[in-house]
């Protein structure tokens, strides 16, 4: 994933975020569940730097959407990785031509609201949206 895909998208997030009136944490991870890039808007939440940054590597690293993994799971998932990883709604993976590059997450507002944010940003760069 370039240096500008990763502006572009956090850009359109945070497009998205402002016209909800929800200010957001924005985090961007690589295809190694890396973070390249990341963005706190005035207001959001300080707990959901964390969150966000989680979503987008859970994402990245699994290829799926957060937030869809049995509820006995999610515990499991977030002891095994050191809080790395996540089930919380917000998170989807970039795919670039059918492969997985990275994945975006999104928090501090509901989860409908963070993945809405992550998937309008997906959209704008005409990535699929994991819908």
């Amino acid at each position: 994933m370039t240096h500008g895909t990763v502006m572009a998208l956090l850009a359109a997030a945070e497009a998205e975020a402002s016209q909800m009136g929800v200010p957001q944490c924005i985090a961007v991870a690589d295809e190694g569940a890396n973070l390249v890039g990341f963005l706190r808007m005035d207001g959001s939440r300080v707990l959901s730097i964390a969150s966000a940054q989680a979503k987008a590597a859970t994402a990245a690293a699994t290829g799926t959407p957060t937030g869809g993994m049995a509820p006995a799971m999610e515990t499991r998932l977030a002891l095994a990785t050191g809080l790395r990883m996540t089930n919380l709604k917000g998170g989807l993976p970039v795919v670039v031509e059918g492969e997985v590059v990275g994945g975006i997450g999104v928090g501090s507002g509901t989860g409908d609201q963070d993945r809405q944010v992550a998937a309008a940003a997906l959209r704008s760069l005409g990535l699929p949206d994991g819908n």
